[in-house]
């Protein structure tokens, strides 16, 4: 015959098994791991997410450099087409266009919309004119800017150096430069420092900043003078950097000084405060028009 026995604490009451005991302490020290393993976590993440955005941006920013080599092989192919003769910026005379709207370098921009096909680096690039295209640097997607024209659509953050370049047919600025030649290739000065195309955007009042296909100096000719230029166009959009491609074809990163912006909040100015060497290096030895 078996006999059974209870057996009872002092306390009156039934004993804590050793499987309880250890389940019970093992919950509180699972969830001491776990808080610790939280904060490990946190750290690692707030170690590792800088070094992810800062890959990404440079991601963006060979993205960016790709596109101004392609603008600039067109450049090249353009001149080689022509004579030599640099890309004009735009036509807009009747005798160039007829009745259509202004063509620039990239289309036209119109209020029926954008047509790329007209652009003079239309023949030599395999890229439309859209969000993520060539014609747009990556740093600077479409919602970030105001856009220019009458279609208020993607045209170009690139801008390019008509000012010097090809001075008759730069809008806005040509009364004033249309006595200075046009140049071709082999007159440009400098051609691996002067800039063709650069990261551009333009400051023209409010929170956001508008588009900019005109690469415009830190100093403008006027009246016979060179006069500081409130609104150059240069974007440094890349960590403190503008992006450029020059006229012998490179392309190249450069790092940001602060005297040289003239809208911080917009991080735009120019590469310099002086057109010497960049944008027009042959600046000093121009002179008023003749007439």
């Amino acid at each position: 015959m078996q006999r059974h026995f209870e057996t009872f604490c002092f306390a009156g009451r039934p004993r804590q098994s050793e499987a309880q005991r250890g389940c019970s302490g093992r919950n509180a020290f699972t969830l001491v791991e776990l808080l610790v393993s939280i904060a490990i976590i946190a750290t690692l993440l707030g170690m590792l997410l800088p070094a992810i955005a800062s890959a990404r941006d440079q991601g963006r920013s060979a993205i960016c450099l790709n596109n101004l080599r392609q603008l600039g092989y067109g450049f090249l192919m353009y001149a080689n087409d022509y004579e030599d003769r640099c890309m004009p910026l735009s036509y807009w005379a009747p005798e160039h266009i007829g009745t259509g709207p202004t063509v620039y370098w990239w289309g036209t921009n119109a209020t029926t919309g954008v047509d790329h096909t007209r652009g003079f680096l239309y023949p030599y690039l395999q890229s439309s004119l859209g969000s993520r295209s060539v014609f747009e640097c990556p740093n600077q997607p479409w919602g970030t800017y105001r856009p220019q024209g009458g279609a208020r659509a993607v045209t170009s953050t690139y801008g390019y150096n008509g000012y010097y370049l090809s001075p008759p047919q730069t809008p806005g600025w040509a009364y004033e430069i249309q006595h200075r030649p046009w140049l071709d290739l082999g007159h440009v000065r400098d051609s691996s420092v002067v800039l063709a195309f650069a990261d551009a955007m333009i400051d023209l009042g409010g929170s956001t900043p508008w588009n900019s296909a005109l690469l415009d100096p830190p100093q403008l000719f006027a009246g016979g003078t060179w006069m500081q230029n409130a609104h150059p166009t240069t974007a440094f959009r890349h960590r403190g950097a503008a992006q450029s491609m020059h006229a012998d074809g490179h392309a190249e990163r450069t790092p940001l000084q602060p005297h040289w912006l003239t809208s911080p909040a917009h991080h735009i100015g120019a590469i310099g405060t002086e057109n010497v060497p960049r944008y027009v290096p042959d600046a000093r030895e121009w002179a008023p028009a003749p007439y």
